[in-house]
């Protein structure tokens, strides 16, 4: 911006154009990661830019109901990802014990833990 164009605003003005557009003032975000690399895809360059703080601003009733599904889609990963975690190791624990729930059958998953544990 030129100066003469800068120094045209009162600092009322400068407040309003900050919050319209953003200030990048330092400590903003609880987590503040920004690329250091670039993806090239199709002749364009996309950067990765990952922010985590507190919401300061009203939401509409689309960000809501995004954010509700979103947490609804985490909570259920998490809940996948743990049950599938319970289930490994009940079928170590119970291969561990000799227990063979079905005959001539395996998945393979005991002794691939036996081959590689440390």
């Amino acid at each position: 911006m030129p100066k003469s164009v800068r120094q045209s605003f009162d600092e009322q003005q400068l407040i309003h154009i900050r919050k319209a557009i953003g200030d990048r003032s330092e400590g903003e975000h609880s987590l503040d990661w920004r690329a250091v690399f670039t993806l090239p895809l199709c002749g364009w360059h996309f950067y990765f830019v990952f922010l985590l703080g507190k919401n300061r601003r009203e939401l509409t009733d689309k960000e809501k109901q995004i954010s509700i599904l979103l947490g609804v889609l985490l909570i259920s990963v998490v809940t996948l990802l743990g049950l599938l975690f319970i289930a490994v190791a009940m079928y170590l624990l119970k291969s561990a014990a000799g227990i063979d729930l079905f005959p001539d059958f395996s998945l393979g998953l005991w002794h691939w833990f036996k081959v590689n544990r440390m």
